[in-house]
């Protein structure tokens, strides 16, 4: 029996059999509310050159979930481990990870979305490829997203088709692990596409952060920061990647 090779890599074994126009990749916790799915298709119908149209999620209790970010830089980074953000949620400079002001009331060009729920063009996917499976858990979706915008194609965000997303359910019960990967995520895609002299500043930057939570933080999520912080702090970011 084989082992698990990553989220983007069972999405991919699913795209390389099916047949159709489009992928549509859904996490095992989330649904559509109503006709959503077929909104969606109705919606990239109208739009050819949307490679990805991602519809708006909702919490279980109805509330919005925020599905819309920014690709990562060293500077938004910082904005998130540091907890820089939090000063001033509603700013953009502060809030770009998190596509802060980005109205969920209307039809907007992403940089890119949540993969919990994305209605994908097959022959957009064609053109630059599927998941890149060196991405395990995290940051698929963000590479993804990445490579069809640096081919020409919009990521489209459409409020008419919403989804309900549970949110957390596949990373909860081993969330330490899973940290990591995000981490990890972040480090491979800069090495990625901005290369590997920025995903070692980002990992220097990353370990500092980490270092400051397991003093401010207690309990499970203390032990959480200090593995990262260890892990990271174990090798450069090329051999954290290898």
């Amino acid at each position: 029996e084989e082992g698990n090779t990553g989220l983007g890599a069972g999405s991919n074994t699913g795209m390389r059999v099916a047949s159709g126009s489009y992928f549509l990749l859904l996490n095992s916790d989330a649904w559509a509310v109503g006709d959503a799915v077929e909104q969606l298709a109705a919606f990239a119908e109208a739009h050819p050159e949307a490679a990805v149209v991602g519809p708006k999620l909702l919490n279980p209790d109805g509330t919005l979930q925020r599905s819309v970010r920014g690709f990562p830089t060293i500077w938004r980074l910082a904005t998130e481990y540091f907890f820089l953000r939090k000063l001033a949620p509603g700013t953009r400079a502060l809030n770009a990870f998190y596509a802060a002001r980005f109205p969920h009331d209307e039809v907007r060009e992403a940089e890119f979305l949540m993969g919990a729920c994305l209605l994908v063009r097959r022959e957009a996917a064609d053109t630059v490829g599927l998941f890149d499976e060196d991405f395990f858990m995290f940051s698929e979706e963000t590479d993804w997203c990445y490579r069809f915008r640096q081919a020409g194609w919009n990521v489209l965000f459409f409020p008419g088709a919403e989804f309900v997303h549970v949110g957390g359910a596949t990373t909860s019960q081993n969330w330490g692990p899973m940290y990591r990967e995000q981490l990890r995520g972040h480090l491979r895609f800069l090495a990625k596409h901005r290369g590997p002299r920025e995903a070692e500043r980002a990992r220097r930057l990353i370990l500092a952060s980490m270092r400051l939570r397991a003093v401010l933080f207690h309990g499970e999520r203390r032990r959480t920061y200090r593995e990262a912080a260890h892990w990271l702090a174990s090798a450069r970011a090329g051999e954290l990647l290898a």
